[in-house]
């Protein structure tokens, strides 16, 4: 088994230098009279983040906070592929009987995302469970390797993950994630339910139930009205569908193409990553130091960015580990469900109980995408509610119930 060595992130000076360069040198399009952000990213706001990246913002304090965390890496070995050495971060609960959870980011984000539920989540108490919590950079995201072999798709990203976490001696664990995590965790269930116990998820992509596969659920789904919130989720996935996911077309087809833009640009990759963090929350106040931090770890990825949207390609490219099965019903993994108005596809309540046996389910009024990042607090308390005592994730890991044990048997 390969060791487990801490790791420091470190920008070499020749990329910061280049990329002052590079931003120094940019040319903007025009833009037309009124278009707000109906035709994308605003010129302004691209210009003053631009600005900003190359006279104020200041990457080593940025670097030096995310070295503030627990970062580590280790090699390990996908089936059919070359070895990849795997960042990520590692902040064990001082509980002994803290419970192991994997949590997954997708894309624009990335491990960083993970930093406000640290506090949230290693403390514990006589009430709420504390959980040891690992976040990796996924192969071709942040400062893990990137994959040189056509096919890596999500079958082997849920390998990667379920593999990081027998190496660190967890060989039973519980999972968060949300966009391209939730597909992960969702197939480290699959294929792995002897380890991975239970999911909890904040992007729950579900279809309406079937007459076929699911009775039940379809006949209270066919005598129930939809509510004010089903219509309003039903109409954000529409503008998503519409308006939204043109980026997705792209990097699920040519993601080459798009690839040297992002490679090759700053200002390109900033506004591409920009329009995401401004659509797809509920009116997160990003700061600017926030905004270019999430857009500098693609930047300076191990990878580069266009690595990170062949994700798209391989997901929907593969026969063996098709998407659309990671939203069926996946037996044996207690499932947890947390739903934000702000979503890009929030569906019924009915509907997300088609995936999995439901433990825990969660509604909350203000939220989008990045949950953890904008609502860190919902997603805590969802995970401490989920496998606290008396809940119906309890107990799953024996020994690790999230309490020390003397006060597990109070």
């Amino acid at each position: 088994m390969a060791s487990v060595e801490p790791f420091k992130i470190s920008v070499p000076q020749e990329k910061l230098d280049t990329l002052r360069a590079k931003l120094s040198n940019a040319t903007f399009p025009d833009e037309l009279d009124g278009a707000g952000w109906d035709y994308g990213a605003p010129l302004a706001d691209i210009k003053r983040l631009t600005a900003y990246w190359k006279d104020s913002f200041d990457w080593r304090k940025q670097e030096a906070k995310l070295n503030e965390l627990p970062n580590f890496k280790t090699a390990l070995t996908v089936e059919g592929f070359e070895p990849l050495n795997i960042h990520f971060v590692h902040q064990e609960s001082h509980v002994k009987g803290a419970i192991p959870l994997l949590f997954c980011h997708g894309w624009p984000g990335s491990f960083l995302e993970v930093a406000k539920l640290l506090p949230l989540l290693t403390k514990g108490s006589d009430t709420s469970p504390a959980f040891h919590v690992v976040s990796p950079s996924l192969p071709n995201f942040g400062f893990s390797d990137g994959v040189k072999k056509k096919g890596f798709g999500l079958k082997h990203y849920a390998e990667a993950c379920h593999k990081l976490m027998l190496q660190l001696g967890y060989q039973e664990y519980v999972t968060q994630g949300g966009d391209w995590g939730f597909y992960i965790t969702r197939g480290m269930g699959l294929q792995f339910p002897q380890h991975c116990k239970a999911s909890h998820v904040n992007f729950v992509r579900a279809e309406a139930p079937k007459w076929t596969s699911n009775p039940v659920l379809a006949l209270q789904h066919s005598v129930t009205p939809y509510s004010a919130r089903d219509k309003a989720g039903l109409a954000r996935t529409d503008w998503f569908m519409k308006q939204g996911s043109g980026y997705n077309f792209e990097q699920a087809t040519k993601p080459q193409t798009i690839g040297y833009a992002l490679h090759d640009s700053p200002v390109a990759l900033l506004a591409w990553i920009y329009e995401k963090l401004h659509d797809w929350t509920d009116s997160y106040p990003w700061t600017e130091d926030e905004i270019l931090t999430w857009v500098s770890i693609y930047l300076f990825s191990t990878a580069g960015p266009a690595a990170s949207v062949r994700i798209y390609y391989e997901a929907t490219h593969s026969d063996s580990f098709p998407r659309a099965r990671l939203s069926d019903w996946v037996p044996g993994v207690k499932l947890g469900l947390a739903h934000f108005p702000r979503e890009l596809t929030p569906v019924p309540k009915v509907w997300g109980r088609t995936m999995g046996p439901v433990v825990f389910e969660s509604e909350y009024g203000q939220g989008g995408h990045f949950a953890a990042w904008e609502r860190p607090d919902a997603i805590a308390d969802d995970l401490r509610k989920m496998f606290g005592k008396g809940s119906g994730a309890y107990g799953l890991i024996k020994g690790k119930e999230g309490y020390d044990r003397v006060n597990a048997r109070l």
